[in-house]
């Protein structure tokens, strides 16, 4: 890859982290957009393969939310109940 490519590159992908850091989500996914489209110009097949698995890690994803949410329900019921068995036992004596 040509030196000037890195710069972009880098550059662009720089600037967006920097512009979602100062929210400024906007600016920032156009920067990066500029970034991604330069990296997918010069590795064509690796994006279209990418492209082709996204079906796939968007269920993997969908799978550990999944798993998350039902954690957090878990959590909650147990903390919910557990001081609820000790308010009962504050009551009663």
């Amino acid at each position: 890859m040509e030196s000037w490519k890195k710069a972009i590159i880098a550059g662009s992908i720089g600037a967006g982290a920097i512009l979602f850091m100062k929210r400024r989500f906007a600016g920032g996914v156009l920067a990066t957009g500029v970034g991604l489209a330069v990296l997918a110009s010069e590795y064509p097949e690796k994006f279209e393969a990418a492209r082709q698995r996204l079906p796939e890690y968007f269920e993997r994803g969908m799978q550990v939310m999944e798993m998350a949410s039902r954690a957090g329900r878990r959590l909650t019921w147990a903390n919910a109940s557990r001081s609820a068995i000790d308010a009962w036992e504050e009551i009663s004596g």
